[in-house]
C-alpha cells in the first residue's frame, strides 16, 4: 500500500528538533549582534563622549612606530627653531550631537618632529589659547621608547604653549610644523593670527610641513577679518580624505559624521588634494610639504629634514 506525505507534514520529533534549532540560532545572533555592536561602536568614555571602537583601535593603531634614526649629511647649527602649530582642543560636537575625544593625533605629532630633532632641530609650541596641547592618548603608541622619551623632553612646552596672537612675526624661526587629528579642524582654521604667519610663511617660502588634517589650518589664511586671499591656491598637497572621513564612523572610529568636510573646504579654496586613499604618501609643492595620515609621520618627518636644513643654510638662518 502507498502513502502520501504532504509536503509539510512532519513527525513529532523532527519538528521539535527544528525548533530546538531554531531557538538556539536565535541565542547565536543576539549573541552576535551584541558582540558586533560592541567591537564596531564608538565607545562612550564619559557621557556623550566617544572614543573610537574597539574594532577601528585594534586596526587603526599601533604600539609602535616604524621610527628608524637617519643619518643626514648636513644637520642645522644655528640657534632658530621650527614654530609648531597645535590643537587646543579635544572634545569635537559631530553633526548628530555625539562628540568624539580628539585632540592631536601622537604619532603624527611626535614622530615628524623626532626626525627634525635628529637633523639639529628644537622647536616652539602655540596654540590659539594658550591651553595645554591634548593628545588622542587612545592612539597613543604605549611600547615606543623613542616617543615616549621624545614627548618626556618636550612636556613642558606642551603643557605650557606660546599663544600664537602673541606671535608677532617669524623672524626667530626656520621652518613651520601642523600636526594632525581631527583638533586641527576646530579652531586653528579662523584663527586670523594664525593666518597671518602662514602668509608671512608663505612669502619667504618657509617650510611648511603639515599631515593628514592638518591642512585644515591652511583655511586660516583666508578666514574672516584678515581680508587676504587663500595662501595655496593652485597648490598641490597630500590629506586625510572627505570619503575616508565618511566611511569610518560606519566602523565606529567616530560616532558621527564631521559637520564639514575638510577636502571639500581645501579644495574650494583653489587647492588640489592628489590622494584618493590613506598610504603614507607624501608631497612637496614649493614650501609646503605634506602628508596623508598616520602611515606619513615617518616618511613626512624624513623628507622634511632636509629642506629645513636647506632652507636655513640658503638664508643664514
Amino acid at each position: 500500500k502507498k502513502t502520501s506525505i504532504h509536503p509539510f507534514q512532519q513527525d513529532t520529533a523532527e519538528n521539535t528538533q527544528n525548533k530546538m534549532n531554531f531557538k538556539d540560532a536565535m541565542y547565536l545572533v543576539i549573541y552576535l549582534t551584541k558582540l558586533h555592536m560592541n567591537w564596531f561602536n564608538s565607545q562612550e568614555i564619559e557621557d556623550n563622549v566617544y572614543i573610537p571602537s574597539k574594532f577601528t583601535l585594534m586596526m587603526w593603531t599601533e604600539k609602535k612606530t616604524d621610527y628608524k634614526k637617519q643619518e643626514y649629511k648636513d644637520t642645522y647649527k644655528g640657534t632658530k627653531k621650527i614654530l609648531v602649530f597645535a590643537a587646543d582642543k579635544a572634545n569635537m560636537t559631530m553633526e548628530n550631537g555625539k562628540i568624539f575625544s580628539t585632540g592631536n593625533h601622537p604619532i603624527e605629532t611626535l614622530l615628524p618632529m623626532i626626525h627634525m630633532r635628529d637633523a639639529g632641530f628644537t622647536f616652539d609650541i602655540a596654540t590659539v589659547s594658550g591651553r595645554p596641547v591634548p593628545f588622542e592618548m587612545w592612539a597613543y603608541p604605549t611600547e615606543d621608547k623613542n616617543i615616549k622619551n621624545f614627548h618626556d623632553e618636550i612636556r613642558e612646552e606642551l603643557e605650557n604653549p606660546k599663544i600664537i596672537k602673541n606671535i608677532k612675526n617669524l623672524n626667530n624661526y626656520v621652518g613651520i610644523f601642523i600636526p594632525g587629528g581631527h583638533g586641527a579642524m576646530m579652531n586653528l582654521p579662523t584663527s586670523a593670527e594664525l593666518g597671518k604667519l602662514l602668509h608671512e610663511a608663505h612669502e619667504k617660502g618657509m617650510p611648511t610641513v603639515v599631515i593628514c588634517h592638518g591642512p585644515a589650518a591652511l583655511l586660516s589664511t583666508a578666514t574672516e577679518g584678515l581680508n587676504k586671499e587663500f595662501a595655496y591656491n593652485g597648490y598641490e598637497l597630500m590629506s586625510f580624505t572627505d570619503k575616508t572621513d565618511a566611511f569610518t564612523p560606519s566602523l565606529g572610529y567616530m560616532p558621527g559624521q564631521l559637520k564639514w568636510k575638510l577636502q571639500e573646504a581645501i579644495e574650494k579654496k583653489g587647492a588640489k588634494v592628489l590622494n584618493t586613499e590613506e598610504t603614507g604618501a607624501t608631497h612637496q609643492d614649493r614650501e609646503l610639504i605634506t602628508g596623508d595620515s598616520p602611515y606619513a609621520a615617518s616618511p613626512l618627518g624624513i623628507m622634511a629634514a632636509p629642506i629645513l636644513v636647506k632652507y636655513a643654510n640658503d638664508n643664514n638662518l
